[in-house]
């Protein structure tokens, strides 16, 4: 089937392409729901990107009206109208007198005239009910609801018609039989949810085509209505192998590098842990590098983060001076979150942020149904992972125990990285930590780092563990005391053993000396002693042999005297 773009965020995606092209379209709602603000804003986006002309048959509203309601949106409807717009006044005068038959013929005559001279392509007939209202007659009514039909098939005008729904009926009052004479019928509601107002659509019938039957919600923005229509079954993120900074170097280091360009981070914890100042220094880092910035926070003024940032040495008034840094504060209560991500929307395509931080996603759950936040919550993510925007989220914890890692808002199996803060709360002391609960695709930290808060920044201390425990805050101070000052005794102990080691080393050496210096005195008396023997021996020899020869007699014969041992000497 041919068809013609809406122009509308998320319906062409839900139809299939848009409306039938040269068919008829129903769109019916209670008051309030959009179907005007639908139809015309068809007719602009034809304008804007087709150049496709169109006329606007309002039978409600004067066409002034309609314009000063139009304008507030980014549409840019004057210059749209002086161009190729045309809006035909129809609607009904409180002080009108029908007298006799009535029929559509006249006015048609008058379209098919006007259709010819602007070569118009689309026509509009908001309200058709009212005018209808005229016959008092169900034969008539169907009589002329199926000579516009044949009159629209002639003239090839991709038409839409609008009608009111009666409140907790499905049918357009008691036109039920439109939906049986059109191709396309779209319904459009708006109802109470748990305080909050909330807006959906859903395609109930496209003949020759498919399309998405299920409740979509939608609301209101500067572009007109955008649908919240469901991501496509297929994912194609792409997967950057950049890291970057998470905040500072400790944090990176337990996340083997920083986390990847395009990823989403979450940070989950109970209320003062920390979730805040973690978001604020990633978002501090990124503009350091010169990336474009978004926080976004939820009650919570942006002059009031940035006071509270500063205080931990986080600056960020002056990238938010600079331009580089865009800081979006809004109030949860009052406001459906599909409203929160449809400003979201217009805020990443304001300001084409690289880094973006929201604080809290879970706020979005304060008002209206949790199965809404939830679906919006893991729409935003997505939205952001095909922009190619490397994401950090925070969420609250109802509980500090393992049971409260869990998000209420169910993000946490979407989520490339995962942070826990949570308290260790002993010996009358409150003292945060933080632990990597999964991280995709790097070697992440295992430990629990101790996170400390003081003015120049957060900062993570060195794993404590004494007796397989981990200890943190005046514990680890009184520990680490206690370790240090018993490492002093053992170091006074060594000192003084080892002066006692020196000392009985000199000791034993002197004795030793001693002893050598004796053995060698006794050395040198038995050497002395031996020498004199030799020398007497001597002595009494020369003098007998000088005795013989003084006296004549024969010489004597040398006798060899032996030592002790048997030597001769």
């Amino acid at each position: 089937m041919a068809k013609l773009p809406t122009g509308i965020d998320g319906f062409d995606q839900l139809s299939q392409g848009g409306l039938p092209r040269h068919r008829t379209s129903l769109i019916v709602g209670g008051p309030g729901a959009g179907k005007t603000v639908f139809a015309l804003q068809c007719l602009v986006n034809a304008v804007h990107r087709q150049g496709a002309p169109g006329i606007f048959v309002a039978f409600e509203e004067s066409p002034s009206q309609l314009m000063a309601n139009g304008a507030t949106f980014d549409w840019g409807l004057a210059d749209v109208v002086a161009k190729k717009l045309f809006f035909m006044d129809a609607h009904l005068s409180p002080t009108l007198v029908k007298a006799g038959d009535f029929d559509l013929v006249g006015m048609l005559a008058m379209l098919a005239a006007k259709r010819q001279e602007i070569d118009a392509q689309w026509i509009v007939f908001d309200g058709i009910d009212v005018l209808l209202t005229l016959l008092h007659d169900a034969t008539a009514e169907l009589r002329e609801l199926y000579r516009l039909r044949d009159w629209l098939a002639d003239n090839a005008l991709t038409a839409i018609i609008t009608a009111k729904v009666e409140s907790q009926s499905p049918t357009a009052g008691h036109y039920g039989f439109l939906q049986f004479m059109v191709d396309c019928v779209v319904r459009l509601e708006r109802r109470q949810e748990d305080r909050i107002s909330v807006r959906t659509l859903q395609i109930t019938k496209y003949r020759g085509s498919g399309y998405a039957a299920a409740e979509f919600p939608f609301s209101f923005g500067p572009s007109g209505i955008d649908v919240g229509a469901t991501e496509p079954l297929t994912i194609g993120h792409k997967a950057s192998p950049q890291r970057l900074s998470a905040g500072f170097d400790r944090l990176d280091a337990m996340l083997g590098g920083g986390v990847f360009r395009g990823s989403s981070t979450l940070i989950t914890g109970v209320p003062g842990t920390a979730k805040t100042t973690l978001a604020g220094k990633f978002i501090e880092s990124a503009c350091g590098r010169g990336e474009p910035a978004l926080f976004v926070s939820f009650d919570e003024s942006a002059e009031q983060i940035m006071r509270n940032l500063s205080s931990v040495g986080i600056q960020l008034k002056a990238h938010v001076k600079s331009g580089l840094l865009r800081l979006h504060s809004a109030r949860t209560e009052g406001v459906s979150a599909e409203e929160h991500l449809l400003k979201i929307r217009a805020l990443i395509r304001e300001h084409r942020p690289q880094c973006m931080a929201i604080d809290p996603l879970t706020a979005i759950a304060k008002a209206g149904a949790l199965g809404a936040a939830r679906t919006v919550a893991n729409r935003l993510i997505y939205m952001v992972k095909d922009e190619e925007i490397t994401l950090m989220v925070t969420a609250l914890s109802e509980t500090d125990g393992p049971e409260g890692e869990a998000t209420e808002l169910q993000v946490s199996t979407i989520a490339d990285t995962w942070i826990h803060l949570s308290y260790l709360v002993r010996s009358g002391e409150r003292n945060r930590a933080l632990t990597i609960v999964k991280s995709r695709g790097t070697s992440h930290s295992n430990q629990v780092r101790e996170l400390i808060l003081n003015g120049s920044g957060p900062s993570l201390s060195d794993v404590y563990a004494a007796g397989g425990e981990v200890l943190m805050g005046t514990l680890r101070w009184e520990k680490e005391a206690e370790e240090s000052a018993r490492k002093l005794r053992q170091r006074v102990q060594f000192d003084q053993k080892r002066r006692e080691f020196e000392f009985a080393e000199a000791s034993t050496n002197a004795k030793i000396k001693a002893l050598q210096l004796d053995q060698e005195r006794q050395r040198a008396d038995l050497a002395l002693y031996a020498g004199e023997d030799d020398l007497q021996t001597a002595s009494l020899s020369q003098r007998e042999s000088e005795l013989r020869r003084r006296r004549g007699a024969d010489p004597a014969v040398t006798r060899v005297k032996k030592s002790g041992n048997g030597a001769a000497r």
